[in-house]
């Protein structure tokens, strides 16, 4: 990382005044407050999850819901929730949920070794609030994607600093609320850490077993929802979708053929992810590409794919902006970012039924500019490090946390 006066970098990790931890507060106060008067009981999605919890409680099954989607963990982590009035959850939710955004971005600037009094501590997350559309939305729906923008920069925290055990059963962990991050058990592949791939495993696996038994259908999650995840046949959900599997057909492209295009598009990712782990330069961009690789490429292809499912790559890339060759500095970068720029008005897509393709092209964009970069990029293009900061091996002693 350049500190130098003529370089970003240099202004970007100095202290923040008072003035933009002040603008980043209101604007965050805004957002939630928003949401909680926008948004009954805590958010649409939120409220597929609690409703759920409440069949269940009830004595029925959750999976009656076809848009109930998580393994049968999430419907006991949802009942403190089921059991509380929409008038707190209307309140409760779209706080907890921007806590927790801002939480994960700060994950990802520790990750990166950028100090959380800086000003891009306070402009980045502003600029995410801001101008990026994606954020209100997550805010306003209260989805469970959270969880998982949390965890994978935690999860990559941990494992910079060598505990990789600990790496594993926090992925596990939001895997077992939402099976959003599964697609990063390959990183623990990549990385020969068997501990952490068995932690990423047992973890979801045995706590759904355990939460299976006390349903009325205990292999709903197999007979019902990953059935329509693989089929995607729900006419509604797949207006709202961004991955080319989804947008292809919409254009006129044949169903198989649209799917394959994505499936192999999100094997290259794949390739291009390892071949990223594969170099061993220093910095933690290593382990911020390699991940943020292997979700865009998952989401290539996932079905579903929503615009919210960018938050779980996007603070990683963009966290690591002080750093000379990281993907935040190349142009392509802010490309893909411009079409979730609010209240940007786009000929023939100003539709919300419409802003699939918005949200495919950024998806798109961002996820050939992260393989690009694993391509391009030769040994030591990591990126310098602040002076007086040696780097942390990815195999150090645990450390503190």
């Amino acid at each position: 990382m350049r500190t130098g006066k003529s370089d970003i970098s240099g202004w970007l990790v100095r202290p923040a005044g008072g003035h933009l931890w002040a603008v980043l507060v209101t604007v965050l106060a805004a957002c939630a407050a928003h949401a909680a008067r926008v948004g009954p009981d805590g958010g649409m999605d939120n409220a597929i999850v609690v409703r759920a919890a409440r069949t269940w409680l009830a004595g029925g099954s959750p999976y009656d819901d076809p848009h109930f989607l998580y393994l049968p963990s999430a419907v006991l982590a949802a009942v403190p929730q089921a059991l509380l009035p929409g008038a707190v959850l209307r309140v409760l939710v779209p706080c907890a949920v921007t806590v927790l955004l801002a939480l994960a971005w700060a994950c990802a600037l520790l990750l990166h070794r950028v100090p959380l009094g800086s000003r891009l501590a306070a402009l980045g997350l502003t600029g995410l609030a801001l101008g990026f559309a994606p954020f209100g939305h997550l805010v306003r729906l209260g989805n469970w994607t959270v969880t998982a923008t949390v965890a994978l920069p935690l999860a990559l925290l941990l494992a910079s600093r060598g505990r990789w055990t600990a790496a594993g059963a926090v992925i596990g962990a939001a895997v077992a609320l939402k099976p959003l991050l599964a697609p990063v058990v390959l990183l623990f592949l990549f990385a020969g850490r068997r501990r952490a791939l068995a932690a990423a495993v047992l973890v979801p696996a045995l706590a759904s077993g355990a939460a299976a038994l006390a349903m009325p259908d205990p292999a709903g999650f197999f007979t019902r929802t990953l059935p329509f995840l693989l089929h995607g046949d729900d006419g509604f959900v797949r207006l709202y979708e961004a991955s080319p599997a989804a947008v292809l057909p919409r254009l006129g492209v044949p169903p198989a053929l649209a799917q394959g295009l994505a499936a192999a598009a999100a094997c290259a990712g794949v390739l291009c992810a390892y071949r990223r782990w594969r170099r061993t330069d220093p910095g933690p961009l290593r382990l911020a590409e390699t991940g943020a690789g292997l979700m865009l490429s998952a989401f290539l292809v996932s079905r579903p794919s929503y615009d919210h499912y960018l938050l779980v790559a996007l603070p990683l890339l963009l966290a690591g902006l002080p750093y000379a060759g990281s993907v935040a500095r190349g142009v392509w970068f802010w490309i893909s970012l411009v079409p979730q720029v609010p209240g940007l008005t786009w000929p023939w897509l100003e539709s919300e039924r419409r802003r699939a393709f918005r949200d495919a092209f950024t998806l798109c964009v961002l996820a050939v500019t992260v393989a690009r970069r694993s391509l391009a990029a030769g040994p030591g293009a990591g990126g310098r490090i602040p002076p007086g900061r040696a780097p942390e091996p990815e195999r150090a002693p645990a450390a503190p946390f």
